[in-house]
């Protein structure tokens, strides 16, 4: 007898994944992903085709349609998460403006950012758990749109990614508190879109109007449209429920906020959190996030700076691909033969770049520079998470850098401990699938959810280099330390 499936959508900052899971078994029934063409501009900037997203998403639903054969008809539920902030800005008709989105590590509003920071940061953190950063959707609207464009009519609401995937599946806007607490649009104490945030953005013309409605998690929004149902291949009418933030998501499918377990996402982001009893006095952390879930808040230390600095390397280095890169940097020792890199190819620091270049250096040596940098920054944001008080003792590393033993052994290696790791990345997109099979009425700690989590293994570090990744680490933080010092002065025109 087939079981129920439920297919999760991840729209992520570089490629659209989906997946039907098995709800009697937690085995992946179908999975296809495929590559988004987002654009690299001028400045900094980053975008993305709305004519790319939906197509994508057809293909991508029709691969895992034509997987299911006749198992098609045992699809229950969809839901979507997806990467946070950046820019999806709908006009009146609910059309992408300019047929466009700004993705997450865009930087064209990183002087808006800046310049707010000085301002009023303090006081933004305080109120919505985030300082004012380049991608946050209101900063990115003022600067790309114009201050003026929610009154010119030229802007009418902001989603977020996994909503505008789910507003292409069922044609209903709706967003959840995940998406819009990380984004720093949330008040910490009262859960409702922070008007002091709103205010600060200098936008005219935008309040709480300007947003889709918040919605619980695994809430059904919506019934996939028959246009879409024909475009891919599944049936028509299916209920699309509200999703998470990519990052909630993940937790989920693992269920590390259950098992008391911080997580470390080898993403394009540097993305460290653990979830925690909401703390007074606010520890000083990249970001507080409010999700939904009373008393409890996400604290995490992140920035737009772990695979993507490997990313960018390959296509310097003209490696095929992320796996060629690695295979290179793991040829040279820990170290680099004394080359440091700065791994902030996509801001959220000091700058990138090497450090110590010499002329002996080799290719080898310039990859294995820019993977100690990515293991090393998530470690530096977990020892800071755990000095203010928050237990990340119990890892879970995820995310695509997870699928390659030796970058979680070099992880675990820094932080001196084993780390599991969920090596598979998917672990979003089953989240996503989990919070489908809420919506028809699934139950949190049902044995049924739990046996929908992906499968996990333990990485134990090297202890025969423990000494020199310590000494490593210490010497990494350091240089970080300087550098950031040294852009502050600069900035301020000190010498």
């Amino acid at each position: 007898m087939f079981s129920d499936l439920f297919i999760g959508i991840d729209i992520g900052s570089s490629s659209l994944k989906a997946l039907a899971i098995d709800g009697a078994t937690g085995q992946v029934a179908a999975i296809a992903r495929q590559a988004l063409p987002y654009q690299r501009l001028p400045g900094g900037g980053c975008e993305l085709g709305a004519g790319a997203i939906g197509a994508t998403l057809d293909q991508v639903l029709g691969t895992v349609a034509q997987q299911l054969g006749v198992r098609v008809a045992q699809v229950r539920a969809l839901a979507c998460t997806g990467h946070g902030a950046g820019l999806y800005a709908l006009d009146a008709n609910g059309w992408l403006v300019d047929g466009r989105a700004v993705a997450s590590t865009d930087q064209r509003a990183q002087s808006r950012a800046e310049a707010l920071a000085r301002e009023q940061g303090a006081a933004l953190f305080d109120e919505a758990g985030c300082a004012p950063w380049a991608a946050q959707p209101l900063l990115l609207a003022a600067e790309l749109l114009g201050t003026d464009a929610f009154q010119r009519g030229a802007a009418h609401r902001i989603l977020f990614a996994k909503d505008y995937v789910a507003l292409l599946l069922c044609g209903e806007q709706a967003t959840d508190a995940s998406d819009a607490s990380t984004a720093g649009l949330l008040s910490l104490a009262t859960g409702d879109w922070s008007a002091r945030v709103i205010a600060a953005s200098g936008l005219a013309d935008v309040g709480a109007h300007s947003f889709a409605p918040l919605t619980p998690r695994a809430q059904v929004i919506g019934q996939l449209l028959p246009a879409r149902a024909r475009a891919c291949g599944l049936p028509a009418g299916l209920p699309v429920a509200m999703g998470a933030i990519d990052l909630l998501a993940a937790m989920e499918a693992v269920r590390a906020q259950q098992r008391g377990r911080a997580v470390a996402v080898l993403g394009t982001w540097c993305v460290n959190a653990v979830s925690a009893p909401a703390i007074e006095p606010r520890p000083a952390v990249s970001a507080i996030v409010n999700y939904g879930q009373p008393g409890q808040r996400l604290y995490m230390d992140n920035s737009p700076s772990s695979m993507a600095n490997i990313a960018w390397a390959t296509g310097a280095l003209g490696l095929p691909d992320a796996q060629a890169l690695l295979d290179l940097a793991m040829s040279a020792p820990l170290g680099a033969h004394g080359l440091r890199f700065l791994p902030f190819v996509n801001g959220g620091g000091p700058g990138a770049g090497y450090v110590g270049l010499r002329s002996q250096h080799t290719r080898a040596d310039l990859a294995r520079a820019v993977v100690d940098a990515v293991a090393a920054l998530h470690a530096r944001q977990l020892g800071r998470l755990a000095a203010c008080g928050l237990d990340v003792s119990a890892l879970t590393v995820l995310g695509g850098g997870a699928s390659d033993t030796r970058l979680v052994r070099l992880l675990a290696g820094f932080l001196g401990r084993p780390v599991e790791r969920c090596a598979h990345d998917e672990s979003g997109a089953r989240g996503a699938a989990m919070h489908a099979a809420l919506s028809q009425g699934w139950t949190q700690d049902g044995a049924e959810l739990g046996r929908m989590g992906p499968a996990c293994d333990v990485v134990e570090p090297d202890p025969a280099q423990a000494g020199a990744e310590a000494a490593f680490l210490a010497g990494f933080n350091e240089l970080i330390d300087r550098s950031t010092a040294a852009a502050a002065a600069a900035r301020q025109g000190n010498p």
